[in-house]
């Protein structure tokens, strides 16, 4: 993968090595949000207007801060490259259709980083989060990825990152507010037709149009790059993963969908290049 050919973005911050309760995008530790409700107990205050109030401030404190310079480190150059290009590539689809895509902040960690989503340990893998709108990565997902899912390669690792783009762009299409309504409703949206796994599904779909017009801008892929992405979904499809780790398949407890699935919708967006081809929430079949 040619990836040097891509745009560095400007919306990575690198906090790796600021420990476990490290606060990004305005979030306090367990620890502080913990001391601002007694607190405003005891004084009779809201403690969520109070929350809100620090969240604000502290926020612009971070939008204030600037990235690490990237030095000789070509993984973190290659991630500022990835991310560079799909706000090159979400921004020109979004503008196509009389939009404005916003673009996401990507973080880097290690062990441990408190988001607006709560507290996540480096186990949980990259993950994104609406309520701050951010990318959150350990760079240490990447071996595991090739030593524990024997799927290596750039083009695996750019899958993982355009897959979590495309939950931002869930977020910015209002699909991911309409799955959080479902479960504050109390609906089980877990299992192999449910609304996680039509959320996720939707995600593979939207990094392959990512891929597909990347490719048509950059021509940066070379040969068995598709492979490399094909071959990292299908190591982290739900039956894949539950076979390995219990030794048996249970569709109900299904979040992100089959390797096959993970593959097809992949697939399906790369190969059409169009957002539209990705709604699998009306997807008779998944």
């Amino acid at each position: 993968m040619r990836w040097q050919r891509a745009r560095r973005s400007d919306n990575l911050v690198d906090a790796r090595g600021s420990g476990r309760g490290m606060r990004v995008g305005g979030g306090l530790s367990l620890g502080g949000i913990a001391a601002v409700v007694v607190i405003s107990l005891l004084l009779g205050e809201n403690p969520l207007e109070i929350l809100g109030q620090l969240a604000d401030q502290q926020g612009a404190t971070v939008s204030s801060q600037t990235t690490r310079p990237v030095g000789d480190d070509p993984q973190v150059d290659f991630v500022r490259a990835i991310l560079g290009d799909t706000e090159d590539t979400w921004g020109q689809l979004f503008a196509t259709n009389g939009g404005q895509y916003q673009q996401p902040r990507l973080v880097l960690f290690d062990g441990g980083v408190q988001s607006a989503c709560g507290f996540a340990s480096s186990a949980v893998g990259p993950f994104y989060c609406p309520g701050d709108r951010q990318v959150y990565l350990d760079l240490g997902f990447f071996r595991e990825l090739e030593q524990r899912f024997a799927a290596a390669g750039d083009f695996a690792q750019a899958y993982v990152i355009a897959h979590e783009v495309g939950h931002h762009v869930q977020t910015l299409l209002g699909v991911s507010a309409k799955v959080n309504a479902a479960r504050q409703r109390g609906e089980n949206i877990e299992g192999a037709n449910g609304l996680l796994v039509r959320q996720e599904l939707q995600a593979d779909c939207l990094a392959g149009v990512w891929a597909h017009h990347a490719q048509r801008r950059l021509d940066w892929m070379e040969p068995g790059d598709l492979e490399e992405a094909l071959n990292a979904a299908t190591a982290i499809g739900d039956d894949r993963l539950q076979q390995q780790a219990r030794g048996r398949v249970v569709p109900d407890s299904f979040t992100h969908g089959t390797s096959e699935q993970r593959v097809r919708w992949f697939r399906t967006g790369f190969d059409s290049g169009s957002p539209g081809r990705c709604d699998t929430f009306k997807a008779a079949r998944l």
